[in-house]
C-alpha cells in the first residue's frame, strides 16, 4: 500500500535551510537525530530512502508514525 503524500505548490514551500548536524550517541555505529530537527517546526516530513518515499508524522499525543 502506498500512502499518498500531499506536496504544497512550490510557491508555498519554505526556504531551503542548511543541513542539521547529526548528534552522535555512545557508539560509532549508532547515531541519533532529534525529531524536531527532522520536522523543522512542521507536523510531517517526507523521507526518501532507497528510491522509496516515506512520511514521518508527529501525532497530537507526541508520538511518531512512519508510513510508506
Amino acid at each position: 500500500m502506498h500512502a499518498r503524500i500531499n506536496t504544497p505548490p512550490a510557491s508555498h514551500l519554505p526556504e531551503p535551510q542548511a543541513p542539521v548536524p547529526i548528534a552522535a550517541t555512545s557508539t560509532r555505529t549508532q547515531s541519533a537525530v532529534d525529531s524536531a530537527a527532522l520536522l523543522q517546526g512542521g507536523k510531517s516530513v517526507t523521507i526518501s530512502h532507497n528510491g522509496e518515499l516515506y512520511r514521518l508524522q508527529a501525532t497530537r499525543q507526541g508520538k511518531l508514525i512512519l508510513t510508506k
